[in-house]
């Protein structure tokens, strides 16, 4: 199995657990003399293999990101590690830039008036830039993800 369907069967899974979530949650409480829509014991039975089946993939998908190369000296799992870091900063510039954006309208001259400390335009650059970064590293790691073997 190649690293990409392992991962398209870990979102599966994760689905799936959300879903029987749900279904167990309205097989917990009732009204007095009704029943349950469903047997919430093999709702629970189906959940835990389900548990099981991601624990396994996720293991392995892992084990894989970690002793699979991406370039000469980075792992797939370092190339995710810079991945989400970019996102993270890219993420914290997107909010700076939007609090900072943000119009407090004074209905009086007295009333506080707040002014911008940062420069907004620059900000918003450096955000894009970010932004192209982290999507020019996606692709790498997808091509990547689609070329290589799930370890077990």
């Amino acid at each position: 199995m190649m690293l990409a369907e392992a991962l398209v069967l870990r979102a599966d899974c994760q689905k799936r657990m959300a879903q029987l979530k749900v279904r167990l949650e309205r097989c917990a409480k009732v009204q007095e003399g009704e029943d349950a829509p469903e047997n919430a014991q093999e709702l629970f039975t189906e959940f835990k293999s389900v548990i099981n089946n991601l624990a396994s993939l996720v293991k392995k998908i892992n084990k894989t990101n970690s002793v699979t190369s991406f370039n000469d000296n980075k792992t797939l799992a370092d190339a995710l590690a810079d991945r989400d870091a970019i996102a993270l900063e890219r993420d914290a510039l997107e909010e700076l830039i939007e609090y900072a954006t943000i119009k407090f309208d004074r209905y009086a001259r007295s009333e506080i008036k707040y002014i911008s400390k940062i420069n907004i335009a620059d900000t918003q650059k450096a955000k894009d830039e970010l932004s192209k970064k982290y999507r020019e590293l996606d692709f790498k790691i997808q091509q990547r993800n689609y070329n290589v073997e799930l370890v077990d």
